[in-house]
């Protein structure tokens, strides 16, 4: 049994501290895994199903594969983790702009860790998914998922890193993009996230997309009605679905919103 509190790491970012932690819950005695960044819980391991929902959603709209998806933001992990539980899914892409989170999977240090870092569908790629949505990516580093144990990432040059979510395949496109990164398209975590969530941004996205792919977007604000109508001059399709779940920590419920659109065939 774990100690009922500890702090796994600590480390300095550009965005504020983030931190994980694991401490047991005392009604079920099972470890919970919690990241902050700076005085602002990120996650927790006690909902999920938020992130779970978010793949399934999304992955749903699609037919028969084989499917390559993209994941923007690891976190703990389970987005991902539910895109690998799909027999569809031939590759995933997870893209996180923070070394720190991606070395926690390599080290072991949350849960499903080994899982994706070991799995030769999933490669974990540190980046600015909004930048390289739009050709800005400052960075763009993969780190291969059979080098679980290695400390080292690769970076990519700003003017060396063209437009897309693959650094290894400029330009690829995918069958989905699911993306779970900022609290909302109104709430983000750093302001240049926001003009993804504008009509020229969402049309870069779409670009990244199949005809016909999928773009997810986990969001902890109730829907939006005039994000729905921007998201509804970009693709066809669109939907707000609320996902309900217990909230063992204030009792009663709580509520997510998966967003799933279409690019247009």
């Amino acid at each position: 049994m774990s100690a009922r509190f500890q702090e796994l790491d600590w480390q300095p970012t550009p965005m504020g501290e983030i931190s994980l932690r694991r401490r047991r819950d005392p009604s079920s005695g099972e470890d919970v895994f919690e990241v902050k960044l700076g005085d602002e819980y990120l996650m927790s391991s006690l909902f999920t199903e938020g992130e779970v929902e978010l793949t399934r959603l999304g992955l749903a709209e699609l037919a028969e594969g084989p499917l390559d998806v993209v994941v923007g933001g690891l976190g703990l992990g389970y987005t991902a983790r539910t895109a690998l539980d799909d027999p569809r899914v031939r590759s995933l892409v997870v893209v996180d702009a923070l070394p720190q989170v991606i070395d926690w999977h390599r080290r072991g240090l949350v849960p499903l860790g080994t899982g994706l870092s070991t799995d030769p569908r999933c490669r974990l790629v540190r980046g600015d998914f909004f930048a390289m949505v739009t050709g800005d990516a400052a960075t763009g580093g993969s780190v291969p998922s059979e080098d679980a144990g290695s400390t080292q990432d690769t970076a990519v040059a700003a003017d060396a890193a063209p437009r897309g979510l693959d650094p290894e395949n400029p330009g690829r496109r995918f069958h989905a993009i699911l993306l779970d990164v900022d609290h909302s398209p109104r709430h983000v975590l750093h302001p240049s996230h926001a003009a993804l969530y504008g009509v020229p941004g969402l049309t870069a996205l779409a670009d990244l997309l199949h005809p016909g792919g999928v773009f997810a977007l986990w969001s902890n604000d109730p829907p939006d009605e005039e994000f729905g109508a921007v998201l509804a001059q970009v693709f066809t399709d669109t939907a707000a679905h609320v996902v309900d779940f217990d909230n063992p920590l204030q009792g009663g419920t709580a509520a997510n919103t998966v967003y799933v659109a279409r690019r247009r065939d």
